[in-house]
């Protein structure tokens, strides 16, 4: 009897077994995360194909999309992490982190979401009908149209729909700003740039995942962390080829610079730094050299001093927002250039970098201004405004 219960018994596990198979095949993957494994395996491979330059493995993957426009990237890395997966018969749609870092660049990756549309073959292998930024994630430059590239000696310059001779163009003014920011700023930076050239303003919005009415008329803008360390993705200065190209030889030169010093203060450059401070100095180095007169660099502030319309204050962060009033956003600018050009002349170029650092070295934003005002200048904000607004008529008058 005892033999026959244990028989019994074995029939039943069995049996169980048996109806357990088609979900987790028992004790084994469950079949989601068997497609899970497949279609990293998939990604995998993509990746690979594509930092090998391999177009037959590439093809074996799926669909040709994108790989003709990255061939003249010059990539260290490219890899995909699978972060969900909907499956419905034979397709699916995969979520998935995109991680890449430019050769020479990059020293930690840059991440995007992407999105990719999936088929299964007649053998039962998974293969991508398409690849696209995930819902709420910006646009790569390849994403666009295939990428030229053109290296020069501090710069990088990728475009979609440009010649060469245009991105030539870009590298010697990139070439020109990187040494100036570093002798105004110093050398503690990678001193070299990443400009991406998109061939129009709505493709510049989509790099920024941003609508393009919030940057028309802005020439250029710089993405990155703020209070970067050394191992952060390098910056990308991207350019607005509708507003930067109706700018003079002059205009472009600074505008490159400005977004240069972006990419060097970047690591000093935290939530506790006002923006009259980090674009007023951006605009201070920009101008340096230039010839331009505060009255010709800052005709809006000009205006309004003349009008007996003199700010109270320092701008604010409200002030610079890219999708407000125009001649607000100029002033606000304007302004802050001018509070740095102000502490350039009475304190020096030095301390003006200090009080830079300074500013950033606080966890904080409120009274972090307060803090170095007083410890490298030897003054307070009151004092400071007044001298400012003093300062506005005397130079702009």
């Amino acid at each position: 009897m005892a033999g026959r219960r244990r028989a019994s018994g074995t029939r039943v596990v069995v049996a169980l077994c048996l109806l357990l198979i088609p979900l987790v095949g028992c004790g084994g993957r469950t079949t989601t995360d068997s497609a899970k494994a497949d279609v990293q395996s998939l990604l995998d491979r993509r990746a690979g194909a594509i930092l090998d330059h391999d177009e037959t493995a590439y093809l074996r993957t799926g669909a040709r999309d994108r790989f003709d426009n990255l061939r003249a990237v010059p990539l260290a890395d490219w890899s995909y992490r699978l972060t969900g997966l909907r499956r419905t018969g034979d397709t699916a749609v995969a979520g998935a982190e995109l991680r890449y870092r430019v050769q020479g660049y990059d020293r930690a990756p840059v991440r995007a979401g992407r999105t990719l549309s999936l088929g299964l073959d007649a053998a039962g292998r998974w293969y991508v009908e398409s690849e696209r930024p995930a819902k709420g994630s910006a646009e790569q430059l390849w994403d666009q149209g295939e990428v030229n590239v053109l290296r020069g000696d501090a710069s990088l310059v990728l475009g979609v729909g440009q010649t060469t001779a245009r991105l030539r163009s870009f590298a010697e003014l990139a070439d020109h700003a990187v040494p100036a920011v570093a002798q105004a700023w110093g050398p503690n930076w990678a001193r070299h740039v990443v400009v991406l050239v998109p061939r129009s303003l709505t493709a510049m919005a989509a790099l920024l995942g941003a609508p393009a009415s919030s940057y028309r008329g802005i020439a250029a803008v710089t993405t990155g962390e703020t209070g970067a360390s050394a191992g952060a993705p390098a910056d990308r200065i991207i350019l607005n080829p509708d507003a930067y190209g109706v700018l003079g030889a002059t205009g472009k030169q600074v505008v490159l610079t400005h977004e240069t010093t972006h990419v060097a203060t970047r690591a000093h450059t935290t939530p506790a730094t006002p923006l009259w401070l980090s674009e007023g100095y951006a605009d201070w180095i920009g101008y340096l050299g230039s010839g331009r007169s505060p009255s010709e660099a800052a005709p809006e502030l000009r205006r309004a001093v003349a009008e007996g319309r003199t700010p109270e204050s320092l701008p604010t962060d409200p002030d610079f927002g890219f999708g407000g009033d125009a001649t607000r956003l100029a002033q606000a600018y304007e302004g802050g250039w001018m509070a740095c050009r102000m502490i350039a002349n009475r304190w020096g170029e030095v301390r003006l970098a200090e009080f830079y650092r300074a500013v950033g070295a606080h966890d904080r934003r409120a009274g972090a201004v307060e803090a170095a005002l007083k410890d490298v200048l030897g003054t307070s904000l009151e004092e400071f405004t007044r001298e400012w607004r003093e300062y506005l008529p005397a130079q702009l008058g």
